[in-house]
Order: C-alpha cells, then sequence, then structure tokens
C-alpha cells in the first residue's frame, strides 16, 4: 500500500497502510480516507482508516512486548535510537518533501524539521543510558535507600498537524529509550509523514531484531473513539497529546478511571514584549522567526507584539515591510517563503479574527484579504492599534498575523502579557541586565526567550503551565514522563 507524490520532477513513494508493529497493513474495513495538498486542493493519496480492530490489536501488541522491551539494555535501546537518527537523517529530503505536499510548509523549513525531529532520537539515546536513581543512607541509621527509574507501560501518543514529524519524534524517542512500547495516532490531516516514519522504524527493528508491536502508527478519522476505547484499557499506562486546550482537558478527564499518566502541551497565546531600549535589528530577525516559523501555525508563536511607544512606529514600519516581502506559494515551488494554511476551516478562522479586530477599531498595514484561486493561502498580516477587546488578543490565531499594541510602562507590559489563560512560551526584549531579569522572572509562562525568537531545543524542557498543559518533553526531563519511580528499602 503505496502513493508516490510528485510536484517539479521530484517524486517521493509512501506507504499508506497502517503500521502494526513492523507490518503494514490495510483496514480491516477497507475504509480509506483522503489526504489533502494543502496549496492545490487535490488529493495527495488514500490511507488506510483504522477502527477498533486496529488500535486494539495495536495496544495487544504493545502489552505483549512490553516486558521484553523493557528488559532490553539500555546500551541496545541507545545504538537503536541512534540508528533511527541516522537512517532519518539520511532521508531528510523524502521526509521535508512529504512535509511539503501534506502540510504545506516550505522546502527548506520542512528541512529544518527534519534535522530538529532526528535530533530527538540522537539527544533520547543519549539519556537512554544516564537515567539514573540513587542510593544513600537513611539518616535514621536503619538500612539504605534505594531509589530506581522503570518504564511506565504501553503508550498512546497523539500527534499534531503542524510538526507532523517532530512532534511525533520527540515523544516516540524518550519513550523507547525508556523501554516503554508506544501506538502513535497521527493526525488525519498529514499522516504520511508519519507512515514514512513507520517505514524507517521497522528498517531499523528489523537490523536489531526488536520483537513488532514496540511501536504501531494508527492513521485514523475516528480519534475519539480512539482515545475512549483504548484509554478504557487498563492496559495502556499513559498519554501524550500535542493539541488544543479543549481536546487535552478531554484526554485528562478520560485518563481518571485508569488513573494513566498523561502529559499535555496545549494552546498558546505568546506575547512579545520589546522594551524602548531593544536592539531593533535583533527584534525584527527575533520577530519574524517567532511569528512566522510554520506560517504562524506553531503553538510558540508570538501572538501578541506589545511594543514600548518610543519605538512602536520604527517597529511598525519594519516588520510590515519585512511582512510585505513574504512570498506564498507552494511549498515545493521556489521562491515559497510561506505555505498554504492547512484547511479552509482554519484559513477561514484566522480571516475571521482580523476582520474582528478590523471591526474592533484596529488598522491594517499590509495583508488581511484571503486571495482568490486554489489552496487555502492566507497573506502575512499586521494589525496595529489593536483594541484590548478584539479576540484576536485574547484567542490563538494560528496562523501569519501579527498584532501589534503599545505601552509606556514596563509593569504594565507585563500585567498585559500575562493577562491570558495560557502559559505556553512568551518573549522579551531588552538591552538592559536588569530588565531582562525582570522579564525572565516575571513572564508567567512554562518558556521564555529573552533576546531570542527561536527557543525550540531537544536538549531543553518544552512545556507549558496554566491552561497550556503540564509535563515536559525534550531535556533530561523528557525521559522521566515515561519512568516510574521506585523505592527500595534495604537493611
Amino acid at each position: 500500500m503505496k502513493a508516490t507524490l510528485t510536484r517539479n520532477n521530484h517524486s517521493v513513494t509512501v506507504p499508506t497502510g497502517i503500521w502494526m508493529g513492523t507490518q503494514c497493513i490495510g483496514a480491516s474495513s477497507g475504509q480509506q480516507f483522503p489526504v489533502v495538498d494543502p496549496a492545490t486542493e487535490e488529493v495527495l493519496a488514500h490511507v488506510a482508516n483504522a477502527g477498533s480492530a486496529e488500535w486494539m490489536k495495536a495496544l495487544d501488541l504493545a502489552d505483549g512486548v512490553a516486558t521484553t522491551w523493557a528488559a532490553f539494555a539500555d546500551r541496545k535501546r541507545s545504538e537503536i535510537l541512534t540508528a533511527l537518527f541516522h537512517k532519518l537523517t539520511q532521508r531528510a529530503d523524502d521526509f521535508a518533501r512529504v512535509m511539503s505536499f501534506e502540510m504545506g510548509k516550505p522546502f527548506a523549513e520542512a528541512q529544518g524539521e527534519v534535522a530538529y525531529g532526528a535530533e530527538y532520537f540522537r539527544w533520547f539515546a543519549e539519556e537512554a543510558v544516564r537515567s539514573a536513581g540513587r542510593v544513600n543512607s537513611a539518616p535514621a541509621g536503619t538500612g539504605t535507600i534505594v531509589v530506581t527509574r522503570e518504564p511506565v507501560g504501553p503508550v498512546l501518543a497523539i500527534t499534531p498537524w503542524n510538526f507532523p514529524l517532530a512532534m511525533a519524534t520527540r515523544k516516540i524517542a524518550p519513550a523507547l529509550a525508556a523501554g516503554c512500547p508506544i501506538v502513535v495516532k497521527p493526525a488525519a490531516e498529514t499522516p504520511l509523514t508519519m507512515l514514512l516514519l513507520g517505514e524507517v522504524i521497522a528498517e531499523v527493528f528489523s537490523e536489531f531484531n526488536v520483537p513488532s508491536g514496540v511501536v504501531s502508527i494508527i492513521p485514523t478519522t475516528g480519534a475519539k473513539d480512539l482515545s475512549q476505547e483504548l484509554m478504557a484499557d487498563a492496559r495502556l499506562k499513559k498519554v501524550t497529546f500535542t493539541g488544543s486546550t479543549p481536546v487535552g482537558k478531554t484526554l485528562v478527564r478520560q485518563s481518571a478511571d485508569n488513573l494513566q499518566r498523561s502529559s499535555m502541551e496545549l494552546g498558546g497565546n505568546a506575547p512579545f514584549v520589546i522594551d524602548e531600549d531593544a536592539d531593533l535589528d535583533l527584534v525584527l530577525t527575533c520577530a519574524m522567526q517567532a511569528k512566522m516559523r510554520n506560517g504562524g501555525e506553531a503553538c510558540i508563536a508570538a501572538n501578541r507584539f506589545i511594543v514600548h511607544e518610543a519605538i512602536a512606529e520604527e517597529f511598525t514600519t519594519r516588520l510590515t515591510h519585512r511582512m510585505s516581502e513574504v512570498r506564498t506559494g507552494h511549498g515545493l515551488d521556489e521562491g515559497t517563503t510561506l505555505g498554504p494554511i492547512i484547511t479552509a476551516k482554519q484559513r477561514d478562522a484566522i480571516a475571521e479574527l482580523v476582520d474582528d479586530a478590523l471591526a474592533c477599531g484596529a488598522q491594517l498595514t499590509v495583508g488581511g484579504k484571503k486571495p482568490e484561486g486554489d489552496g487555502f493561502f492566507y497573506p502575512a498580516t499586521v494589525l496595529v492599534n489593536v483594541p484590548a477587546q478584539a479576540r484576536i488578543l485574547h484567542e490563538e490565531i494560528f496562523g501569519p498575523v501579527a498584532t501589534v499594541t503599545t505601552f509606556t510602562c514596563l509593569d504594565d507590559a507585563i500585567a498585559r502579557a500575562n493577562d491570558t489563560e495560557f502559559g505556553l512560551a512568551a518573549y522579551g526584549f531588552t538591552e538592559n541586565i536588569h530588565t531582562a531579569q525582570k522579564l525572565a522572572k516575571e513572564l508567567k509562562a512554562g518558556m521564555v526567550g529573552i533576546n531570542r525568537g527561536a527557543i525550540s531545543d531537544p536538549a531543553a524542557p518544552f512545556g507549558g503551565i496554566k491552561q497550556s498543559g503540564f509535563g515536559r518533553e525534550g531535556g533530561t526531563e523528557g525521559i522521566e514522563e515515561y519512568q516510574s519511580i521506585k523505592y527500595i528499602a534495604l537493611q
């Protein structure tokens, strides 16, 4: 079951079945669902649409191999993850092309995601052999305290469409490093990238004699049924999710009956605070990184630019110029720097937020109009003097739209930055060390970038607070999400 995607004399062939362990199969129902190129609205492929029989079989396999996989030596799991890193890197262009087709991101940016996503395999290959416990004498002199870490057991990972490779590898890699089998449910909009990864995983697992069932990839349009049925089974020990806050809350509620471990990386509404002494050259570079990475379809995208009034006019002029230079098009076409929005529904939601802001009194300096023709495109857009009541300041935009408001007092800017139910990422810019320390301390988010527009790093813990969720991915902390702590009292 394969499909070949072709554009501009470049082709890539991808699996379109269900990875049941290391076997690629069709759905028992025979059903399939289409995957659409958001730049052309053409169907790229039809993918097997898994149902209950498939995802319960995947859990059967995961449960059956859990003890065997946990018993693999840490060094052996490390070697397997290292092999996955190299195999993925060798096929970087194939993965980048698939992402450009099904998600829309420009090819160069897709290549960046491949490098970023592969790095999680390398990072957790190193962490697999460094997950230490501790030994110490009991203070009362009554014996020895031994603390060890064990794999939590079978995991369900539900991944989003906006980073179809990296958001999966940063769940798969630590689960494997910890000794947990994992069932992956990719987004229905972008399953092809994950199915290609399944092919790579099957090749590597065959080389290392890994039992089938350690990783299964289950494409389906029945995400709600999948999560309900799998999480109702006590054999599933953990669920990890990246996506919207409402869905995350539903999953947390579902986890209650079996007290499954959960980690939730949810929505954001990141502020980008620029003080009057900031280096505007650096600010503009970082603003474009933080706003336009992935076309703004990122949970850590800068949504609200809060700028000191002394530099607001210059910043707005220069940002408008930068945004006017952005070129929309198919991700595989030369010169494209902004691809399409993932779906018509998402594109229209962005347009609705912009229209609401304009109706409230905001001014438009560039963009703001849906283009004619095929594809779910929306232009790079800047809104200034956005009133406090505009929805766009309070909701996640998830698109290429920047809002600009001004401040005179830094305390007021920080208060406005924190005036959101979300707390995933925040950014602060200043050349004053004391102001930098103040921003770092007082901006309420799980991640704060000071004079940085790109903050994601496999070696750093990624995650939020408040309505942005809990748990961390990446860093030395990432593997702990897949481990249980055991205390052993020795005489």
